[in-house]
């Protein structure tokens, strides 16, 4: 399945239908008077939050979504029908932002959560809603309301616990794949990963969700390399899970260049707990290491975890620094 987070769909809810002009006519009634019924309500455009999905793939091949206008009244004091709605069916952590898209209208982020992006027309009166004692024979109706239409932006953010950054080839899909059941796409080439994959990792019986973003160069800000397009995707996340490779001739280089594209990005990135750690270890002799531990360490503030993916060294240890934020991260949320 292709993976798409940024769509625009064209909404409109349906007209509410014409009310009727209708007299009752029987054999022995002289005095029927007006009988015309109401016009049903034009059905309504929601949106609503489901689990299983992971992109806005869908939204590819539809962007029009259209309510079914309300049937009009009867006569009889027949009221019509009302329209069907019509709900657009997003991932959680979907966006909705109006036309210009920058206004946000709603954000979702609970499994379930809906809400009416357009209301649909009321009906409108029948000519038996008209009669009064001065007026015993209304010869008129009302016509059913528009609908609203609307052209919206659907922009998607994915809900992890924990996110993974770095510059290409860091090993983040690695380290995605030895601690989840995802299989993301590993290359010894940059930018191997070109959008972010999933995966729930589990420590000590406790499970949190694991995003993998493709990989940030100098200047991703200003859209150099893949850009910052996907740092979105780590927005909502309690903890970054930074990764920096021991392949790396400069590990401090690499750790500030990665540093100052999150600053740039904004969005809070800047703030989030972060853990960073020295991945790729088993490719250095312990002198090496050494070096490029107290290098690293000198140029985040603390020492760095020392990862292995290949040979699972200090990959539990990780986890559980990972758990432990996110974990506090949580009991702070419900305490407040």
């Amino acid at each position: 399945m292709k993976f798409l987070d940024e769509a625009k769909v064209y909404i409109r809810s349906g007209d509410g239908g014409a009310g009727a002009v209708s007299f009752r006519r029987e054999k022995f009634i002289e005095f029927g008077g007006p009988d015309g019924g109401d016009g049903g309500r034009g059905g309504d455009v929601w949106v609503e939050a489901v689990n299983g999905l992971n992109t806005l793939i869908d939204f590819r091949y539809q962007q029009h979504f259209k309510a079914k206008t309300g049937t009009h009244g009867m006569g009889r004091n027949r009221t019509g029908a009302g329209g069907a709605d019509v709900t657009l069916k997003v991932p959680v952590g979907t966006q909705i932002f109006e036309e210009d898209n920058e206004t946000l209208i709603v954000d979702m982020v609970a499994e379930g959560q809906r809400y009416r992006l357009a209301a649909g027309g009321n009906g409108g009166f029948g000519n038996a809603h008209f009669k009064s004692s001065t007026n015993q024979a209304p010869n008129w109706a009302n016509p059913g309301l528009e609908g609203e239409e609307k052209t919206l932006w659907l922009r998607l953010k994915l809900i992890a616990d924990a996110g993974l950054v770095g510059l290409p080839n860091a090993g983040k899909s690695t380290f995605l794949a030895a601690c989840t059941r995802a299989r993301p796409k590993i290359a010894n080439y940059p930018f191997t990963t070109l959008h972010p994959n999933l995966g729930v990792a589990t420590v000590d019986s406790q499970e949190f969700i694991l995003a993998d973003i493709p990989g940030l160069i100098e200047g991703a800000h200003e859209g150099v390399g893949i850009g910052d397009r996907f740092l979105g995707h780590v927005e909502r996340t309690r903890v970054l899970l930074h990764l920096v490779s021991a392949q790396e001739e400069d590990v401090a280089k690499a750790y500030k260049t990665v540093k100052h594209e999150l600053e740039a990005y904004g969005g809070g990135l800047e703030d989030k707990p972060e853990i960073v750690a020295l991945a790729q270890i088993d490719v250095l002799d312990e002198d090496e290491l050494k070096a490029k531990a107290k290098a690293l360490a000198k140029a985040c503030g603390s020492p760095p975890l020392l990862i292995s993916a290949v040979t699972n060294r200090g990959m539990i240890e990780a986890l559980r620094a990972l758990r432990s934020v996110i974990s506090a991260a949580k009991a702070g949320e419900e305490s407040a």
